[in-house]
Protein backbone atom coordinates (compact mmCIF):
# COMPACT_ATOMS: atom_id res chain seq x y z
CA UNK A 1 0.00 0.00 0.00
CA UNK A 2 0.87 3.61 -1.18
CA UNK A 3 2.32 5.87 1.45
CA UNK A 4 -0.54 8.16 -0.08
CA UNK A 5 -2.86 6.07 0.15
CA UNK A 6 -2.43 5.21 3.84
CA UNK A 7 -2.18 9.21 4.75
CA UNK A 8 -5.61 9.02 3.44
CA UNK A 9 -6.96 6.43 5.06
CA UNK A 10 -5.33 8.07 8.58
CA UNK A 11 -6.88 11.62 7.68
CA UNK A 12 -10.28 10.24 6.89
CA UNK A 13 -10.15 8.28 9.84
CA UNK A 14 -9.99 11.07 12.15
CA UNK A 15 -12.04 13.26 10.36
CA UNK A 16 -14.81 10.01 10.52
CA UNK A 17 -15.16 11.44 14.31
CA UNK A 18 -14.84 14.67 14.24
CA UNK A 19 -15.38 15.40 18.05
CA UNK A 20 -13.44 12.86 19.26
CA UNK A 21 -10.53 14.09 17.34
CA UNK A 22 -10.95 17.52 18.34
CA UNK A 23 -11.12 16.60 21.84
CA UNK A 24 -7.89 14.74 21.72
CA UNK A 25 -6.17 17.62 19.73
CA UNK A 26 -7.24 19.90 22.29
CA UNK A 27 -5.24 17.94 24.79
CA UNK A 28 -2.39 18.17 22.80
CA UNK A 29 -2.60 22.29 22.29
CA UNK A 30 -3.27 22.69 25.86
CA UNK A 31 0.08 20.05 26.51
CA UNK A 32 2.24 21.85 23.94
CA UNK A 33 0.94 25.43 24.85
CA UNK A 34 1.68 24.86 28.78
CA UNK A 35 5.59 23.31 27.93
CA UNK A 36 6.59 26.20 25.62
CA UNK A 37 4.96 29.34 27.36
CA UNK A 38 6.28 27.57 30.99
CA UNK A 39 10.15 26.68 29.05
CA UNK A 40 9.94 30.28 27.44
CA UNK A 41 9.41 32.01 30.95
CA UNK A 42 12.62 30.37 32.15
CA UNK A 43 14.24 31.29 28.77
CA UNK A 44 12.95 34.77 29.13
CA UNK A 45 14.71 35.12 33.14
CA UNK A 46 17.49 34.17 32.04
CA UNK A 47 17.81 36.25 29.01
CA UNK A 48 16.68 39.33 30.97
CA UNK A 49 19.46 38.08 33.41
CA UNK A 50 21.95 37.91 31.00
CA UNK A 51 21.03 41.38 28.85
CA UNK A 52 21.37 43.22 32.85
CA UNK A 53 24.46 41.84 33.30
CA UNK A 54 25.80 42.75 30.00
CA UNK A 55 24.39 46.52 30.22
CA UNK A 56 26.73 46.29 33.63
CA UNK A 57 29.74 45.44 32.36
CA UNK A 58 30.07 42.56 30.03
CA UNK A 59 30.49 38.84 30.79
CA UNK A 60 34.15 38.95 29.34
CA UNK A 61 35.32 41.99 31.37
CA UNK A 62 37.40 42.25 34.55
CA UNK A 63 37.83 45.29 37.34
CA UNK A 64 41.16 45.43 38.68
CA UNK A 65 41.45 48.08 41.68
CA UNK A 66 43.12 48.45 44.86
CA UNK A 67 40.44 50.45 46.29
CA UNK A 68 41.89 51.51 49.85
CA UNK A 69 44.87 51.67 49.29
CA UNK A 70 45.79 55.39 49.17
CA UNK A 71 44.46 55.46 52.65
CA UNK A 72 47.90 55.14 53.45
CA UNK A 73 49.44 58.10 51.35
CA UNK A 74 53.81 57.91 52.42
CA UNK A 75 53.93 54.26 53.56
CA UNK A 76 55.96 51.75 51.88
CA UNK A 77 53.32 49.70 50.79
CA UNK A 78 54.49 50.59 47.15
CA UNK A 79 54.28 46.91 45.40
CA UNK A 80 50.48 47.23 45.48
CA UNK A 81 50.17 50.63 43.35
CA UNK A 82 49.09 50.15 40.10
CA UNK A 83 51.45 51.77 37.44
CA UNK A 84 51.95 51.27 33.54
CA UNK A 85 54.34 47.98 34.48
CA UNK A 86 51.34 47.05 36.47
CA UNK A 87 48.98 46.97 33.75
CA UNK A 88 52.20 46.01 30.92
CA UNK A 89 52.30 42.60 33.39
CA UNK A 90 48.31 42.10 33.02
CA UNK A 91 47.97 42.36 29.40
CA UNK A 92 50.44 39.54 29.08
CA UNK A 93 48.73 37.01 31.02
CA UNK A 94 47.41 34.63 28.67
CA UNK A 95 44.09 34.86 26.97
CA UNK A 96 44.14 38.76 27.97
CA UNK A 97 42.62 40.25 25.21
CA UNK A 98 43.25 44.48 26.61
CA UNK A 99 44.36 45.74 29.32
CA UNK A 100 43.74 49.42 30.39
CA UNK A 101 44.40 51.96 33.42
CA UNK A 102 41.85 54.28 34.21
CA UNK A 103 42.66 57.72 35.51
CA UNK A 104 39.98 59.33 37.70
CA UNK A 105 39.88 62.60 38.58
CA UNK A 106 37.08 64.76 40.17
CA UNK A 107 36.07 67.35 39.21
CA UNK A 108 33.24 70.06 39.72
CA UNK A 109 31.61 71.16 36.17
CA UNK A 110 29.42 74.63 35.93
CA UNK A 111 27.59 76.38 33.26
CA UNK A 112 25.92 79.19 33.91
CA UNK A 113 23.91 78.81 36.98
CA UNK A 114 24.37 75.33 37.42
CA UNK A 115 27.11 72.84 38.54
CA UNK A 116 27.76 69.58 39.30
CA UNK A 117 30.65 66.99 40.27
CA UNK A 118 31.90 64.70 37.90
CA UNK A 119 34.75 61.94 37.88
CA UNK A 120 36.31 62.00 34.30
CA UNK A 121 37.74 58.35 33.92
CA UNK A 122 40.86 58.34 31.10
CA UNK A 123 41.48 55.04 29.26
CA UNK A 124 43.47 54.44 26.21
CA UNK A 125 41.70 54.50 22.62
CA UNK A 126 41.37 50.80 22.24
CA UNK A 127 39.30 50.52 25.91
CA UNK A 128 37.26 53.14 24.17
CA UNK A 129 36.34 51.66 20.99
CA UNK A 130 35.94 47.94 22.58
CA UNK A 131 33.51 49.09 25.43
CA UNK A 132 30.63 48.96 22.69
CA UNK A 133 29.99 52.21 24.23
CA UNK A 134 26.64 53.58 21.93
CA UNK A 135 27.46 57.19 20.53
CA UNK A 136 23.90 59.11 20.62
CA UNK A 137 25.89 62.73 19.40
CA UNK A 138 29.11 63.27 18.82
CA UNK A 139 32.20 60.76 18.78
CA UNK A 140 34.21 59.32 21.56
CA UNK A 141 37.38 61.09 22.63
CA UNK A 142 39.63 61.06 19.77
CA UNK A 143 43.35 60.94 20.31
CA UNK A 144 44.82 64.54 19.19
CA UNK A 145 46.00 65.08 22.16
CA UNK A 146 43.71 67.66 22.95
CA UNK A 147 41.16 66.90 26.26
CA UNK A 148 37.52 66.66 25.19
CA UNK A 149 35.08 64.89 27.37
CA UNK A 150 32.30 62.08 26.58
CA UNK A 151 29.20 62.15 28.28
CA UNK A 152 27.00 59.06 29.57
CA UNK A 153 23.55 59.80 29.14
CA UNK A 154 22.41 60.40 32.70
CA UNK A 155 25.72 62.50 33.45
CA UNK A 156 23.12 66.02 32.91
CA UNK A 157 21.37 65.02 36.25
CA UNK A 158 24.33 65.62 38.04
CA UNK A 159 23.87 69.07 37.48
CA UNK A 160 21.69 71.62 40.50
CA UNK A 161 20.73 74.66 40.39
CA UNK A 162 23.68 76.48 42.39
CA UNK A 163 21.12 79.70 43.64
CA UNK A 164 18.79 77.52 44.60
CA UNK A 165 20.29 74.60 45.95
CA UNK A 166 17.86 72.38 43.83
CA UNK A 167 18.83 69.00 42.38
CA UNK A 168 17.36 67.08 39.47
CA UNK A 169 16.11 64.18 41.69
CA UNK A 170 13.77 67.07 43.66
CA UNK A 171 12.43 68.94 40.88
CA UNK A 172 12.47 66.18 37.98
CA UNK A 173 13.28 68.96 35.97
CA UNK A 174 16.12 68.19 33.32
CA UNK A 175 18.86 71.30 34.10
CA UNK A 176 19.04 73.62 31.41
CA UNK A 177 22.10 72.54 29.74
CA UNK A 178 23.42 71.86 26.18
CA UNK A 179 26.52 69.48 27.01
CA UNK A 180 26.96 69.12 23.33
CA UNK A 181 27.01 73.04 22.05
CA UNK A 182 27.14 75.01 25.83
CA UNK A 183 31.01 75.91 27.18
CA UNK A 184 31.03 73.42 30.32
CA UNK A 185 33.66 74.97 32.99
CA UNK A 186 36.12 72.33 34.42
CA UNK A 187 37.76 72.86 38.03
CA UNK A 188 40.26 70.78 38.67
CA UNK A 189 41.57 71.67 41.54
CA UNK A 190 38.43 70.97 43.46
CA UNK A 191 40.13 71.89 47.08
CA UNK A 192 40.93 75.05 46.46
CA UNK A 193 37.30 75.49 44.94
CA UNK A 194 35.51 74.72 48.38
CA UNK A 195 38.08 76.40 50.36
CA UNK A 196 37.43 79.71 48.19
CA UNK A 197 33.67 79.08 49.18
CA UNK A 198 33.88 79.81 52.53
CA UNK A 199 30.81 78.92 54.78
CA UNK A 200 31.94 80.64 58.47
CA UNK A 201 32.74 83.77 59.90
CA UNK A 202 37.03 83.85 60.22
CA UNK A 203 37.49 80.34 57.66
CA UNK A 204 40.37 81.56 55.86
CA UNK A 205 39.53 81.45 52.06
CA UNK A 206 41.88 80.94 49.27
CA UNK A 207 41.51 82.51 45.75
CA UNK A 208 39.23 80.93 43.35
CA UNK A 209 40.83 77.78 40.82
CA UNK A 210 41.30 78.94 37.37
CA UNK A 211 38.46 77.17 35.42
CA UNK A 212 38.62 75.58 31.69
CA UNK A 213 36.75 75.21 28.92
CA UNK A 214 37.10 71.86 28.04
CA UNK A 215 34.46 70.90 24.59
CA UNK A 216 31.94 67.72 24.44
CA UNK A 217 33.08 65.15 21.56
CA UNK A 218 30.41 63.33 22.21
CA UNK A 219 27.14 61.99 24.24
CA UNK A 220 26.12 58.35 25.05
CA UNK A 221 23.13 57.14 23.49
CA UNK A 222 19.96 57.02 25.94
CA UNK A 223 17.25 58.98 27.59
CA UNK A 224 17.50 59.38 31.65
CA UNK A 225 15.66 56.33 32.15
CA UNK A 226 17.76 54.19 30.37
CA UNK A 227 20.43 52.81 32.93
CA UNK A 228 23.41 50.99 32.08
CA UNK A 229 27.02 50.66 33.37
CA UNK A 230 28.17 53.93 32.32
CA UNK A 231 25.06 56.03 32.23
CA UNK A 232 27.19 58.46 34.50
CA UNK A 233 30.28 58.23 33.42
CA UNK A 234 32.47 60.90 31.58
CA UNK A 235 35.12 59.34 29.33
CA UNK A 236 37.70 61.10 27.94
CA UNK A 237 42.16 60.42 26.03
CA UNK A 238 44.04 59.23 29.01
CA UNK A 239 47.26 61.05 26.96
CA UNK A 240 45.40 63.57 27.13
CA UNK A 241 43.67 63.78 30.67
CA UNK A 242 47.61 63.33 31.91
CA UNK A 243 49.12 65.92 30.10
CA UNK A 244 46.57 68.41 31.03
CA UNK A 245 46.88 67.26 34.33
CA UNK A 246 50.56 67.97 34.67
CA UNK A 247 50.04 71.08 33.09
CA UNK A 248 47.50 72.07 35.93
CA UNK A 249 49.32 70.62 38.72
CA UNK A 250 53.00 71.04 37.72
CA UNK A 251 54.90 70.24 40.99
CA UNK A 252 51.91 69.48 43.00
CA UNK A 253 50.38 66.22 43.93
CA UNK A 254 47.35 66.11 41.40
CA UNK A 255 44.22 64.86 43.66
CA UNK A 256 43.76 61.42 44.05
CA UNK A 257 47.60 60.71 43.63
CA UNK A 258 49.86 59.44 46.60
CA UNK A 259 52.80 61.64 47.64
CA UNK A 260 56.21 60.69 49.39
CA UNK A 261 56.71 61.10 53.11
CA UNK A 262 57.87 64.35 52.42
CA UNK A 263 54.30 65.17 50.20
CA UNK A 264 55.70 66.02 47.33
CA UNK A 265 54.19 64.02 44.14
CA UNK A 266 55.65 61.16 42.32
CA UNK A 267 57.25 61.65 38.90
CA UNK A 268 54.47 59.15 37.43
CA UNK A 269 50.91 58.88 37.53
CA UNK A 270 49.19 55.87 39.78
CA UNK A 271 45.51 54.37 39.01
CA UNK A 272 43.09 53.05 41.58
CA UNK A 273 41.78 50.58 38.88
CA UNK A 274 42.26 48.92 35.54
CA UNK A 275 39.46 47.60 32.40
CA UNK A 276 40.38 44.26 31.94
CA UNK A 277 39.09 42.01 29.10
CA UNK A 278 39.60 38.69 28.58
CA UNK A 279 39.08 36.93 24.87
CA UNK A 280 36.24 34.28 25.95
CA UNK A 281 34.14 33.85 29.06
CA UNK A 282 35.49 30.49 29.49
CA UNK A 283 38.92 31.91 30.89
CA UNK A 284 37.49 35.08 32.91
CA UNK A 285 37.69 33.25 36.32
CA UNK A 286 41.43 31.86 35.13
CA UNK A 287 42.86 35.07 34.33
CA UNK A 288 40.38 36.50 37.14
CA UNK A 289 42.19 34.20 39.49
CA UNK A 290 45.91 35.35 38.53
CA UNK A 291 45.42 38.76 39.11
CA UNK A 292 44.49 38.39 42.40
CA UNK A 293 47.49 36.26 43.08
CA UNK A 294 49.02 39.50 42.50
CA UNK A 295 47.72 41.13 45.35
CA UNK A 296 45.26 42.93 43.64
CA UNK A 297 41.32 43.28 43.69
CA UNK A 298 39.70 41.50 40.85
CA UNK A 299 35.60 41.47 39.95
CA UNK A 300 34.19 40.36 36.91
CA UNK A 301 30.39 39.37 36.02
CA UNK A 302 31.19 35.58 35.43
CA UNK A 303 30.34 35.17 39.59
CA UNK A 304 27.24 35.78 38.95
CA UNK A 305 26.76 34.30 35.74
CA UNK A 306 27.62 31.09 37.41
CA UNK A 307 24.49 31.66 39.89
CA UNK A 308 22.31 32.93 37.49
CA UNK A 309 23.08 29.93 35.07
CA UNK A 310 22.71 27.63 38.17
CA UNK A 311 19.42 29.58 39.10
CA UNK A 312 17.91 29.58 35.52
CA UNK A 313 18.63 25.88 34.92
CA UNK A 314 16.85 24.50 38.04
CA UNK A 315 13.94 27.11 37.31
CA UNK A 316 13.65 26.11 33.63
CA UNK A 317 13.72 22.50 34.98
CA UNK A 318 10.54 22.71 37.28
CA UNK A 319 8.79 24.84 34.96
CA UNK A 320 9.53 22.50 32.15
CA UNK A 321 8.15 19.47 34.06
CA UNK A 322 5.00 21.39 35.04
CA UNK A 323 4.39 21.92 31.31
CA UNK A 324 5.45 18.12 30.56
CA UNK A 325 2.51 17.09 32.60
CA UNK A 326 -0.26 18.26 30.46
CA UNK A 327 1.06 17.12 27.37
CA UNK A 328 1.70 13.31 29.69
CA UNK A 329 -1.99 14.15 30.05
CA UNK A 330 -2.48 14.63 26.09
CA UNK A 331 -0.49 11.49 25.28
CA UNK A 332 -2.64 9.65 27.54
CA UNK A 333 -5.87 11.23 25.37
CA UNK A 334 -4.25 9.81 22.26
CA UNK A 335 -3.46 6.64 23.23
CA UNK A 336 -7.45 6.17 24.73
CA UNK A 337 -8.13 7.44 21.19
CA UNK A 338 -6.14 5.48 19.24
CA UNK A 339 -7.10 2.01 21.15
CA UNK A 340 -10.86 3.47 20.73
CA UNK A 341 -10.23 3.87 17.38
CA UNK A 342 -8.86 -0.20 17.00
CA UNK A 343 -12.40 -1.45 18.40
CA UNK A 344 -14.37 0.76 16.25
CA UNK A 345 -12.42 -0.41 13.82
CA UNK A 346 -12.16 -4.62 14.07
CA UNK A 347 -13.62 -5.70 10.80
CA UNK A 348 -12.13 -3.20 8.81
CA UNK A 349 -8.62 -4.13 9.83
CA UNK A 350 -9.46 -8.02 9.43
CA UNK A 351 -10.76 -7.18 6.04
CA UNK A 352 -7.05 -5.65 5.27
CA UNK A 353 -5.42 -8.48 6.23
CA UNK A 354 -6.96 -10.53 4.67
CA UNK A 355 -6.38 -8.74 1.36
CA UNK A 356 -3.00 -9.60 2.03
CA UNK A 357 -2.03 -6.35 3.31
CA UNK A 358 1.75 -5.90 5.01
CA UNK A 359 1.23 -5.71 9.01
CA UNK A 360 3.77 -2.35 8.72
CA UNK A 361 1.23 -1.01 6.66
CA UNK A 362 -1.41 -1.64 9.45
CA UNK A 363 0.81 -0.04 11.96
CA UNK A 364 2.20 2.47 9.95
CA UNK A 365 -1.84 3.32 9.13
CA UNK A 366 -2.36 3.81 13.12
CA UNK A 367 1.23 5.73 13.62
CA UNK A 368 0.13 8.13 11.39
CA UNK A 369 -2.92 8.76 12.48
CA UNK A 370 -1.55 9.67 15.95
CA UNK A 371 1.10 11.73 14.21
CA UNK A 372 -1.37 13.34 12.41
CA UNK A 373 -3.01 14.42 16.25
CA UNK A 374 0.29 15.72 17.64
CA UNK A 375 1.09 17.51 14.66
CA UNK A 376 -1.97 19.54 14.48
CA UNK A 377 -1.88 19.84 18.08
CA UNK A 378 1.55 20.99 18.57
CA UNK A 379 0.32 23.55 15.52
CA UNK A 380 -2.31 25.31 16.72
CA UNK A 381 -0.48 24.82 20.56
CA UNK A 382 2.41 27.08 19.65
CA UNK A 383 0.33 29.84 17.82
CA UNK A 384 -1.40 29.92 21.17
CA UNK A 385 1.66 29.89 23.44
CA UNK A 386 2.60 32.96 20.94
CA UNK A 387 -0.28 34.74 21.56
CA UNK A 388 0.03 34.12 25.57
CA UNK A 389 3.64 34.88 25.51
CA UNK A 390 2.58 38.46 23.68
CA UNK A 391 -0.05 39.02 26.29
CA UNK A 392 2.41 38.06 29.25
CA UNK A 393 5.07 40.54 27.97
CA UNK A 394 2.78 43.33 27.67
CA UNK A 395 1.17 43.04 30.81
CA UNK A 396 4.84 42.52 32.64
CA UNK A 397 6.05 45.45 30.66
CA UNK A 398 3.54 47.66 31.54
CA UNK A 399 3.56 46.45 35.50
CA UNK A 400 7.55 46.88 35.62
CA UNK A 401 7.54 50.22 33.58
CA UNK A 402 9.56 49.39 30.95
CA UNK A 403 12.22 46.89 33.48
CA UNK A 404 11.43 44.02 31.84
CA UNK A 405 11.15 43.86 28.05
CA UNK A 406 10.50 40.00 27.52
CA UNK A 407 9.91 38.24 30.47
CA UNK A 408 8.39 35.36 27.73
CA UNK A 409 11.02 34.62 25.03
CA UNK A 410 10.43 31.99 22.56
CA UNK A 411 13.31 30.87 20.00
CA UNK A 412 13.21 29.52 17.15
CA UNK A 413 14.42 26.48 18.68
CA UNK A 414 11.93 25.95 20.83
CA UNK A 415 9.79 26.41 18.39
CA UNK A 416 10.82 23.38 16.45
CA UNK A 417 11.99 21.05 19.04
CA UNK A 418 8.08 21.65 20.28
CA UNK A 419 6.71 20.64 17.37
CA UNK A 420 8.51 17.38 16.90
CA UNK A 421 8.45 16.84 20.44
CA UNK A 422 4.25 16.93 20.27
CA UNK A 423 4.37 14.81 17.06
CA UNK A 424 7.11 12.09 18.33
CA UNK A 425 4.14 12.24 21.51
CA UNK A 426 1.72 11.32 19.44
CA UNK A 427 3.42 9.01 17.91
CA UNK A 428 4.66 7.19 20.63
CA UNK A 429 1.35 7.27 22.22
CA UNK A 430 -0.43 5.27 19.20
CA UNK A 431 2.44 2.47 19.38
CA UNK A 432 0.69 0.38 21.74
CA UNK A 433 -2.47 0.63 20.07
CA UNK A 434 -0.93 0.07 16.54
CA UNK A 435 0.53 -3.05 18.14
CA UNK A 436 -2.46 -4.40 19.30
CA UNK A 437 -4.01 -3.57 16.02
CA UNK A 438 -1.28 -5.82 14.18
CA UNK A 439 -2.23 -8.79 16.12
CA UNK A 440 -6.01 -9.03 15.71
CA UNK A 441 -6.80 -12.34 14.59
CA UNK A 442 -7.86 -11.76 10.41
CA UNK A 443 -10.94 -14.28 11.09
CA UNK A 444 -11.95 -12.98 14.24
CA UNK A 445 -11.82 -9.40 13.03
CA UNK A 446 -13.97 -10.48 10.33
CA UNK A 447 -16.12 -12.27 12.21
CA UNK A 448 -16.90 -9.33 15.21
CA UNK A 449 -19.80 -7.20 14.78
Amino acid sequence: MRYRDLLGMSASNLLRRKLRTVLTVLGVIIGTASIVVMVSLGLGLRKSSLEQIEQYGGLTTINVNNYGYYASTGSDEEAQRIDDKVVETIASIPHVELASPILSVGVMAKQGAYEGWLNIQGMNQEALQKMDIEVGEGELPPADGNLQLFYGNQVITNFYNAKTNEYYWDTMEVPDIDLMNDPIFIVFDTDAYYQSKGSGEGEQTVAPPKKYIIPTCGIMAGGLEDYGENCNSVFADIDALKTQLKKIFKNKVIPGQPSTKSGKPYKELYYEEVYVRVDSMEHVQEVQQEIQNMGYNANSNAEWMEQTQSQMGMIQMVLGGIGAVSLFVAAIGIANTMMMSIYERTKEIGIIKVLGCDLRNIRSMFLMEAGFIGFFGGLIGLILSGIISVIINSVVHKASEGYYEQLSYIPLWLILISLVFAVLVGMAAGFFPALRAMKLSPLAAIRNE
